[in-house]
């Protein structure tokens, strides 16, 4: 937007802002405390914890600077979430598109909260490089120090990308003057959180794939509950428009983020202490410290959900209670931050038995080899994935029982496809499939077969789109945009033509498989969980964008003929069926050594599994083609019978006009013809 828009904004903003003093004042009082509670936590712990990583004393700069900057930065890391949370879904952008005064409001905030986020996560650096190698901060900040063991720590280098992150995030907040960058900056906003997450306890030792999932869930999940709450509580006091509403919506984020982070606290809790040791260490104890600050957080949203949103909705302009009971809640969660922060600095316990070399790499202990018995008897279900395919299948029955009480019909047909897809998602990462995929190169391909070639058709042809379309209430002409109205903004987005165009499909699907093994990207990250999650997360999205283009029943930006659609499944079969070819002809084993690594006896053949892999990945593409085609054709079929019928109302309207011409036209040329008229 022009720089004219854009002071036309900041004029609009100040007019409307009335003075913020307490609302800026309860963030940086909320970062005070989270650093304080954080720092006085990591007291309790810091001999112990030095003791047993074996480290000199770093100085009480590091040892208490460290926790409590880390604990500010992550308040910063909230506020930026919640106030672009606010601009995206919880108050309306103008009909143009371009963010109202109140989105705009919230997307300068969470820029300069992001701003923040970043220069605390780049003194997060030298600290973390003073407390690993137990020299002073003064030494460890030195220009020569700092570069050259930069890339050698892993918390370190974390602490870098997430500065890099959140300093793309707060320009792109600053300059996002459209509603829809909003959900894209948020998306990136939460991605700033993932480096640092993928680190420390949770990614190390065993059952480190369940931590490290889990504490992925934790944190997302906490940074919306608590950066939804302060950016709700600034929009209250600045008296921003449709409160109501947006205490709605939060009221149901904070819910689902209450019980995703209570469930996965306990897991993640689980595999690092056990029962018995939860009042008998300092770590145990600080879970229990942190479970009971969880409880009186959940006492305080049941409180909210029952008394003040009514309050707020029948009187949007009755907000001094909310704003009240808000700010006491940021600073009981801004305690509970700084006590989830010390908890993370304070060693766990020590296993009751030493991990093998399975358990230190991929997490767990592998049964044996994979056999159909241990892929059926065997599961390890996957926090991410495995909880998606419950919760997508429990939506959508939830949205079909729901269409069918108001007394619309919905196509079995549709049903059972999008669940057998669910089981699909599910069988793939969570059974014994699942727990050889990392360890087995040929399970692995079966498994990623699985998720791109068969579970994206099944969950396509259930057309979950038109189900929440048809679910799904308008918001009227006047009303604030909701779920459904983002549906279609998505939809008719210039992103999603870019997407949905064949060749953008075609090459996203297909080409992954060949930068991904041939381009030497799987064994460059093949003993990483990230990448592993992320490899599936591809799989399973280029393969649904790809069918939903292919045979996809949804309304999507472009719309293909049935004969277009069959040219382009059958233009990337032999692209397909090449990579699995190339991958059978290989002579050199990818990631060789962390296969070698795992010490599986009974898989000493690497380049023959590899091979395996090869075949399969040639042989599954014959199986969701076969379902292409008859989608393909009932869907030509049908097409037919629309046309034909639009052609029966036509006749019926006009009498048959356009037969009475065809017929007098053959008439005359037959009298021609008898006459010699020519």
């Amino acid at each position: 937007m022009a720089t004219r828009d854009l002071g036309q904004y900041e004029s609009a903003a100040e007019e409307t802002q009335p003075p913020t003093g307490s609302s800026r004042g309860i963030v940086v009082v909320a970062g005070l405390t989270a650093a304080l509670v954080a720092a006085l936590v990591v007291g309790l712990s810091a001999s112990e914890a030095l003791v047993l990583l074996g480290i000199p004393d770093p100085g009480p700069l590091t040892t208490y600077g460290l926790p409590a900057v880390r604990a500010a930065a992550e308040i910063a890391a909230v506020v930026m979430i919640g106030s672009l949370l606010l601009a995206a879904f919880f108050v309306p952008p103008q009909r143009s598109g371009v963010l109202d005064v109140d989105g705009y409001r919230a997307t300068r905030t969470a820029s300069y909260a992001a701003i923040v986020w970043a220069a605390l996560s780049a003194v997060l650096v030298p600290l973390t490089l003073s407390d690993t190698s137990g020299q002073p901060f003064r030494v460890a900040v030195q220009p020569a120090n700092l570069f050259s063991a930069m890339g050698d720590v892993e918390v370190a280098s974390a602490w870098r990308w997430t500065a890099i992150i959140a300093i793309v995030v707060a320009v792109l907040a600053r300059i996002a003057l459209r509603w829809w960058w909003t959900p894209l900056v948020l998306v990136l906003a939460i991605c700033s959180l993932m480096p640092i997450a993928l680190t420390g306890h949770s990614s190390a030792g065993g059952s480190h794939d369940m931590a490290t999932n889990s504490l992925v869930l934790h944190l997302v999940a906490a940074s919306l509950w608590v950066g939804g709450l302060v950016a709700l509580f600034a929009h209250a006091r600045r008296r921003g428009a449709h409160l109501d509403v947006a205490a709605r919506r939060f009221s149901t984020v904070a819910l689902w983020s209450f019980v995703v982070i209570g469930a996965s606290g306990v897991i993640n809790a689980l595999v690092r202490v056990e029962l018995g040791d939860l009042l008998a260490t300092t770590y145990g104890r600080l879970v229990v410290a942190k479970a009971v600050a969880l409880v009186v957080l959940g006492l305080f949203g049941y409180s909210q959900r029952r008394k003040l949103v009514p309050r707020i909705e029948a009187d949007p302009g009755d907000r001094g209670a909310f704003a009240r009971f808000a700010g006491i809640e940021v600073l009981v969660m801004a305690a509970t931050v700084g006590l989830a922060v010390g908890l993370g600095r304070t060693p766990p316990p020590p296993p009751s038995s030493i991990p093998t070399l399975q358990e230190v790499e991929l997490g767990y202990q592998l049964p044996g080899p994979p056999s159909l018995a241990n892929f059926v008897t065997h599961w390890r279900f996957d926090l991410i994935f495995g909880t998606a395919a419950v919760v997508m299948a429990a939506v959508y029955i939830h949205s079909v029982i729901k269409l069918r009480r108001r007394g619309d019909t919905w196509g079995t047909g549709r049903t059972v496809t999008w669940l057998l897809g669910c089981l699909v998602l599910l069988l793939a990462t969570s059974s014994g499939v699942g727990m050889y995929s990392p360890a087995v190169f040929s399970v692995h391909m079966g498994a990623h077969m699985a998720l791109s070639m068969l579970a994206p058709v099944l969950l396509v042809l259930g057309a979950p789109v038109t189900l929440a379309l048809r679910t799904l209430h308008p918001a009227g002409k006047d009303g604030v945009p909701g779920l459904r109205e983002w549906i279609l903004a998505a939809l008719h987005s210039s992103y999603s033509r870019f997407l949905t165009h064949p060749i953008t499909a075609a090459v996203l699907f297909v080409g992954g498989f060949y930068v991904l093994y041939l381009g030497g990207v799987f064994s460059a990250t093949i003993d990483n969980h990230a990448a592993h999650v992320l490899m599936n997360f591809h799989f399973l999205a280029s393969g649904y964008l790809f069918y939903w283009v292919a045979i996809g029943v949804d309304p999507a930006p472009r719309q293909l003929q049935p004969v277009t659609k069959l040219a382009m499944v059958f233009g990337s079969l032999p692209f397909h069926a090449f990579f699995g070819v190339a991958l059978m002809s290989t002579t050199s084993v990818m990631g060789e050594w962390f296969y070698r690594s795992l010490d599986l006896g009974w898989n000493d053949d690497l380049l023959a599994d590899q091979k395996l892999g090869g075949s399969i990945a040639w042989a599954t593409g014959e199986i969701p083609l076969v379902i292409v085609m008859l989608a393909l054709l009932v869907q030509w079929s049908r097409s037919d019978q629309r046309t034909a019928r639009r052609t029966d109302r036509a006749a019926e309207r006009d009498h048959d006009a356009d037969l009475a011409a065809h017929n007098a036209m053959f008439a005359e040329l037959a009298r021609r013809d008898r006459e010699g008229d020519w």
